[in-house]
């Protein structure tokens, strides 16, 4: 009886969320519902968000990495003019976020858009890669995509859900443990986790659509992720340590992007 009362408990701990759609499916046809905890807001998750990118930020410039090759700062920051544009496709409020871009000196390969449109680069992944305009929208459309989604909110709240079962089975067999302190670790877990292949996919339709819609060329999604498993040789880059490719990716991507071809087309 204890048992199947344990297995439950993380059902139990789910009943504090509910269903949304953070964004409209688009061509690419993204339209799972998402479960979220009613009392976690977006703009608690972006605030989160915020303050460790400004840290990043910070630890950047006292290190004398931050922003230092101007013309690849000029670069990266057009692309994501011409993709946080087409956002407010997915969803209207993102007209509203705060976008920032930044770019990093460091020889990982890896990118990310934080929660709220807080968007970093390494220079690594632009230079080791040779990457054109096309590969960096595919890259930057990914990760502005996991922000659309809101990804870390998910994450977060199915962390906070296991977390408080957890806590709460910890009680009844009388080892106990507080609630603040399995919230804390349901962020911690939930921002730095990484994604599951679900959210992953979504992850590279919507970022496949956004390119296109900005006048990308959505070949530039294969490319991509050829290079990405070139680079890893054994050792997987950062980037790919929590953003998995393989050939099924790429064959995805490649049967997706006749359904952005024409947005592509219009927009060149």
């Amino acid at each position: 009886m204890r048992l199947r009362f344990l297995l439950c408990v993380p059902v139990i701990a789910l009943a504090g969320c509910q269903g949304v759609q953070t964004t409209q499916g688009g061509n690419v046809g993204v339209d799972r519902t998402q479960y979220m905890m009613s009392g976690l807001s977006s703009e608690e998750v972006n605030q989160m968000a915020a303050e460790s990118y400004e840290e990043t930020l910070t630890a950047a410039k006292q290190a004398g990495v931050l922003n230092t090759d101007t013309a690849t700062v000029r670069r990266l920051r057009k692309i994501a003019d011409d993709l946080t544009a087409q956002a407010t496709y997915f969803r209207p409020d993102a007209a509203q976020w705060d976008w920032e871009v930044n770019l990093i000196k460091d020889d990982q390969l890896n990118a990310s858009c934080a929660p709220g449109g807080k968007i970093l680069f390494y220079s690594g992944i632009i230079d080791k890669l040779n990457l054109t305009d096309d590969e960096i929208a595919q890259i930057m459309g990914h990760e502005i995509a996991h922000a659309l989604r809101e990804h870390g909110r998910e994450a977060i709240s199915r962390a906070y859900a296991t977390q408080m079962g957890t806590q709460l089975a910890g009680a009844l067999l009388g080892l106990g443990s507080g609630s603040q302190q399995a919230a804390e670790m349901a962020v911690q877990y939930g921002l730095t986790l990484p994604n599951s292949r679900s959210n992953e996919s979504e992850a590279d339709l919507i970022g496949l659509e956004l390119a296109a819609r900005a006048g990308y060329n959505p070949d530039a999604a294969v490319s991509l992720w050829q290079k990405m498993a070139s680079a890893s040789q054994g050792e997987p880059p950062a980037f790919m340590s929590t953003h998995p490719s393989s050939s099924g990716r790429i064959e995805a991507l490649r049967s997706a992007a006749p359904r952005v071809e024409p947005l592509y087309q219009a927009n060149k």
